[in-house]
């Protein structure tokens, strides 16, 4: 078996993470008061207020602590002559090859939270579908898009 590719995101995407955790967690506890009033409106157990608070606590701790490391821990990439490699995955590590003859176009996006982080994220466009690799600093995606646009030109070329 390869090698895992060498390069990582921005230790900052996982600050991004933690933050959209933060803001998903907000929903399920607003859900979870909607729950509260409805159990004292009509007067439902009261084990139902534990089961509320129990699921904002586990929430929380899944998007906001666990899933984002291990998310930024196996999120790799690497971009070499012929291919770009990609590895990601939460339970289950996805390991993807681009040949380069396949990519179409390249993009780098970023919205206000990414631009607060000064991060983009980069999509590989292909005929088939496309990838992304989120949370780079803006600096090296701007870098990372214009080589691999350089890369794809060449390799189009040689067919």
């Amino acid at each position: 078996m390869r090698k895992q590719p060498v390069n990582r995101i921005s230790e900052k995407g996982l600050r991004v993470w933690r933050l959209y955790g933060i803001m998903q967690t907000i929903v399920v506890f607003l859900l979870a008061v909607g729950a509260g009033i409805l159990t004292y409106i009509y007067e439902w157990p009261w084990w139902v207020y534990g089961l509320a608070a129990g699921v904002v606590i586990i929430y929380a701790y899944l998007f906001i602590v666990l899933f984002p490391k291990i998310r930024w821990m196996r999120w790799r990439y690497e971009v070499r002559e012929s291919e770009i490699e990609l590895q990601h995955g939460l339970f289950i590590v996805k390991r993807t090859l681009i040949p380069m003859v396949r990519v179409q176009h390249v993009d780098t996006s970023q919205g206000p939270i990414l631009r607060n982080y000064n991060l983009a994220g980069i999509t590989i466009s292909t005929a088939a579908t496309n990838h992304t690799i989120p949370a780079l600093v803006m600096e090296e995606a701007d870098e990372l898009r214009s080589r691999i646009s350089v890369l794809a030109r060449v390799a189009e070329d040689d067919v």
